[in-house]
């Protein structure tokens, strides 16, 4: 039992400090900024481990090697992506802008397979409660979404403004990938038939054309077409 447990220890300190070599290698500080291959690598990397540590019919000495290789291609990829810049579009991915001077791109979001409440996710995780804040959004490659705001909605200095007692209130969205949300504008206090005027206005014929439709209480309802 001792000689078992003297063993594991070794070879958890052994796995340990190989992967800390080869994040340290490769340069990587924050989750935040792998892409979706590194990400994928990573997992590769501690499966090598984990079968070092609970396979016995692998050696050690394989994994340690298996590491090295993998970690030798990895840096090899990433050495390549900084000389040659045509091979980043393949390995590392391209941003993508999803709205563009206040208009979703329903293209790009289709493209990137990102449905409307994973945006608002994406959104709300950047301080943005509702679209119509947003001039550009630019989704990057590992998955963040970047956000400029329309210049009425940018955060300005203390100094710049004046105190106020006005009352925040949460915009609450109405449609929904081409789909009412019937309890939403039962909350908002309105019903279908306003709904319809307010779409008309808008020049929409169908709660089916609209990607997204949002109320916000002392404001215009907001919709976005396909």
């Amino acid at each position: 039992m001792n000689t078992n447990f003297f063993s594991l220890t070794t070879e958890l300190l052994i796995g340990f400090f190989a992967l800390l070599a080869i994040t340290k290698l490769l340069g990587k500080t924050q989750i935040t900024q792998l892409t979706p291959f590194d990400f994928i690598s990573a997992l590769v990397l501690g499966e090598l481990v984990g079968n070092a540590i609970y396979d016995k019919e692998i050696g050690l000495k394989y994994v340690l090697y298996a590491i090295t290789v993998w970690g030798a291609l990895i840096f090899t990829i990433e050495k390549l992506t900084q000389v040659v810049k045509k091979s980043r579009t393949i390995l590392e991915g391209n941003p993508s802008i999803i709205i563009r001077k206040g208009k979703i791109d329903f293209t790009e979001l289709k493209r990137n397979r990102l449905d409307m409440n994973q945006l608002q996710h994406l959104l709300r995780e950047k301080d943005v409660f509702s679209l119509r804040e947003i001039e550009y959004a630019i989704l990057e490659p590992n998955g963040s979404v970047s956000v400029m705001k329309k210049s009425s909605y940018q955060t300005l200095q203390k100094k710049d403004v004046q105190p106020t007692s006005t009352i925040a209130h949460l915009p609450i969205t109405i449609i929904s990938d081409g789909e009412i949300l019937l309890d939403n504008l039962k909350e908002a206090g309105f019903d279908e038939e306003w709904l319809s005027a307010q779409l008309l206005q808008n020049g929409v014929t169908k709660a089916t054309d609209v990607l997204l439709a949002e109320w916000l209480e002392g404001d215009s309802l907001y919709v976005a077409k396909y």
